[in-house]
C-alpha cells in the first residue's frame, strides 16, 4: 500500500504535516477529512522513503535509545505534551539517525497514530519489545513509568553485552596474533634455516616441524581457500533449520562458554518477561515476546512449550523444570513466586542476581582462557625452537670435536 506525505490545516488553524498509508490519493484525502484536517498538499512516496532510510536501513545505538527513553519520560512527567516532547527530542544533535526517526514518529503521531504504532514503523530504531511495552503503557495510562523501565532495562542489557565483548577482545587478539606468528615462522623462517642444517642432525621433532612447514609452504593458498569454503559452508548450514538447532545446542553445551551463553539467554528471558508482566502485558503475549528475544532457538522452543502448558492452565515453572536448561534454583524461585503472585518482581530479581554472577563467571573464564592460550602458543614456539636448535647444537658440537 503506498504512503502519502501531506500538509494540512487542523480545525484550530494549526499547520500539520505527516504521512499516511492509503490505496490511492483519493482514499488519503478521505482519511484526512475523517480526521478533520483540510489538506493543502498530498504527495505519494515521501513518507515511505523516509521510513526506509531512517528505520529499516540504519540502526540507532542502544545508548542513544536509552537516552531518548529517559528524556521522553522526564518531559512527559513534567507535563510537556507528547508532540512537543517529540519535537524537542527530534531537534537534538546527539544522533542524526535518531533525530530523523523521531521527526517521522512525530509526524505520524500528529496524524493520529499512537506512539507505539508510529515507532513500530522503524524496527531497527526501536525493538519490538520496547514497542509492545509502550503500547501497554499507552493503553494502561502509565507511559512515563514504562519509558523509565525500558531505559533501565536497555542500560542493563547494554552493560552486560559490553562486559562480555570487552572481556573477549584480548583473547581474540591473542589467538589472532599467535596464529599469525606461528604461520609466518613455519612458512618463511623455518624453510630458510633448514637450508643450513644437515639431514643427519634432524630429530623426530625436526621431521614433524619440517613436514608441516613443507605442507604449509606448498599448499597455504589452497588451505586458505579451503578455510574460507568451510566457514561459508558452516554459515550456510547455520541458516538451515537443522543448522540453527545444531549451533544452538553446541552453544549451550560448549565447555566454559556454554554456561555463560545459557545464563545470558536465561537472564535476558527473565528480565524481559518480568518487565512485560510488570507493565500489564498478559502472560501468554509476554511469553511469546520473551521467547523471541531469548537469542537461542533451543531455549525459545522450551519457552514455547511452557507457554502451551500455561495456556492449558498449568504453572510456568513446571515445564521449564522439565526442559533441563533452566537451573533448579531459578525454577524453584519461579515456583515460589507463582504461589505468592509476585512473578514479575521475582523474575527481574533473578535477572539482576544472575547477571552479576554471569559477569563474574566471564571474568573467571577469561582469566582461565588467557594462560591456556599463552601456554598453547608457548608449546608451538618451543616445538619449533627444539626442531631447529637441536640440529644446530649437534652440528656445533661436531665442529668443535673436529
Amino acid at each position: 500500500m503506498p504512503t502519502y506525505r501531506y500538509k494540512a490545516i487542523a480545525g484550530d488553524g494549526e499547520s500539520v504535516t505527516g504521512a499516511i498509508q492509503a490505496e490511492s490519493q483519493a482514499a488519503a484525502l478521505r482519511m484526512l477529512d475523517e480526521q478533520s484536517l483540510f489538506p493543502v498538499t498530498v504527495e505519494e512516496g515521501g513518507g515511505a522513503q523516509a521510513t526506509v532510510i531512517a528505520g529499516r536501513k540504519r540502526k540507532v545505538k542502544l545508548r542513544h535509545q536509552t537516552g531518548f527513553y529517559n528524556q521522553l519520560a522526564d518531559l512527559l512527567r513534567a507535563g510537556v505534551p507528547l508532540l512537543r516532547s517529540l519535537d524537542v527530542l527530534g531537534r537534538q544533535k546527539t544522533s542524526a539517525v535518531l533525530s530523523e526517526v523521531l521527526r517521522d514518529v512525530r509526524e505520524d503521531v500528529a496524524a493520529g497514530q499512537t506512539l507505539a504504532d508510529a515507532m513500530a514503523k522503524h524496527p531497527n530504531a526501536f525493538a519490538d519489545l520496547h514497542v509492545t511495552m509502550i503500547r501497554a503503557g499507552e493503553t494502561g495510562g502509565f507511559l512515563e513509568d514504562v519509558l523509565a523501565r525500558i531505559a533501565i532495562f536497555a542500560e542493563r542489557q547494554n552493560e552486560l553485552r559490553s562486559k562480555i565483548i570487552g572481556s573477549m577482545i584480548y583473547p581474540c587478539i591473542l589467538v589472532g596474533a599467535g596464529t599469525a606468528v606461528v604461520t609466518l615462522l613455519m612458512v618463511f623462517v623455518v624453510p630458510e634455516l633448514r637450508k643450513n642444517l644437515r639431514p643427519e642432525t634432524f630429530n623426530a621433532l625436526s621431521y614433524v616441524v619440517f613436514g608441516i612447514s613443507d605442507f604449509l609452504g606448498a599448499y597455504y593458498p589452497v588451505l586458505f581457500v579451503g578455510l574460507l569454503l568451510i566457514i561459508a559452508g558452516l554459515y550456510a548450514y547455520k541458516q538451515t533449520e537443522s543448522g540453527k538447532y545444531a549451533f544452538a545446542r553446541a552453544q549451550l553445551k560448549a565447555p566454559l562458554i556454554g554456561s555463560i551463553v545459557k545464563m545470558v539467554a536465561i537472564c535476558r528471558f527473565c528480565r524481559i518477561l518480568g518487565t512485560l508482566l510488570a507493565n500489564g502485558v498478559p502472560i501468554l503475549q509476554a511469553l511469546d515476546i520473551s521467547k523471541a528475544s531469548a537469542g537461542n532457538i533451543e531455549l525459545s522452543d522450551r519457552i514455547g512449550e511452557a507457554a502451551e502448558s500455561v495456556q492449558k492452565g498449568e504453572t510456568l515453572s513446571k515445564p521449564l523444570s522439565k526442559s533441563g536448561i533452566f537451573p533448579p534454583d531459578i525454577v524453584d524461585m519461579m515456583a515460589v513466586a507463582e504461589e505468592s503472585n509476585t512473578l514479575d518482581q521475582v523474575l527481574v530479581q533473578i535477572a539482576e542476581t544472575n547477571e552479576s554472577r554471569t559477569g563474574r563467571l566471564v571474568d573467571v573464564a577469561v582469566r582461565i582462557l588467557e594462560p591456556i592460550l599463552l601456554l598453547i602458543m608457548a608449546v608451538f614456539v618451543l616445538c619449533i625452537a627444539l626442531a631447529l636448535l637441536v640440529p644446530i647444537l649437534t652440528m656445533s658440537r661436531g665442529a668443535m670435536q673436529r
